[in-house]
């Protein structure tokens, strides 16, 4: 039988109320590294509450960088070794990974791709452009190019006139309760033209790690599309089956 679990919190919504008592169990070893969390079916019955409830109370976990979430057979990037978790945000995800990097936005500003918005099926063509170039902090050299492509919404319309929430395009979604629920991606390689080489001071046609990742909500609206060059020097591809 499930524990049941009271929350009474005043002022604290019921979803972050959930998160802060499994992050207490997270950080006092209750639940240790690597463990399941109950399902879905059993936080319902501990805590009394909706199942929609139980999910927000998981993403303020995720995006605390306490959890992660893995269904069947699945891939994942790493960074020198080490699981990129991209759920808590790459800048963050990076740095769980060891990663001292220095971030700098290269662009910030609604464009049109009718092309884009064709394949990701949604009806305007306009996108707000989120480009951003990572270096090594202690040496300066080349870790990645990020290109995300956010169709342009009510929720994120002032996202080019004030720019990205703390900094994070992360949390700027989140502020704008645009939660990713599934996606795909795909990874080739490609070599590097003059511009993105001048940009990484790497050679140019220096072969690096290419992703490219559709995230959407839960109703299926598209939320991200994100084409990142990877530096192989430090990216690899995990596969788990």
């Amino acid at each position: 039988m499930a524990r049941r679990a009271a929350l009474s919190s005043p002022g604290t919504g019921k979803p972050e109320q959930i998160a802060t008592v499994l992050e207490h169990e997270i950080r006092s070893g209750v639940l240790g590294f690597g463990d399941r969390l109950q399902s879905e079916n059993e936080l319902v019955q501990r805590f009394s509450v909706s199942r929609n409830t139980i999910r927000k109370g998981l993403e303020e976990l995720s995006s605390r960088g306490l959890i992660t979430t893995k269904v069947g057979i699945g891939s994942f990037v790493t960074f020198d070794g080490m699981p990129v978790d991209d759920a808590v945000g790459w800048s963050r995800a990076l740095a769980n990974a060891g990663a001292n990097a220095d971030t700098r936005t290269l662009r910030l500003e609604v464009m049109q791709d009718a092309e884009l918005a064709a394949r990701l099926g949604v009806d305007s063509p306009f996108f707000i452009a989120v480009d951003r170039v990572r270096t090594n902090a202690d040496d300066g050299h080349a870790i990645s190019i990020e290109r995300s492509r956010l169709p342009l919404s009510p929720e994120l319309e002032d996202v080019p006139l004030r720019g990205l929430r703390e900094g994070s395009l992360h949390q700027t979604l989140r502020g704008a309760k645009l939660v990713p629920d599934h996606g795909e991606e795909w990874v080739d390689i490609e070599m590097l033209s003059a511009e993105d080489a001048a940009i990484l001071d790497c050679a140019p046609g220096m072969p690096f790690l290419r992703t490219r990742r559709l995230t959407r909500a839960a109703d299926g609206r598209a939320i991200e599309f994100v084409t990142s060059l990877l530096n192989p020097a430090h990216f690899a591809l995990h596969l788990e089956f």
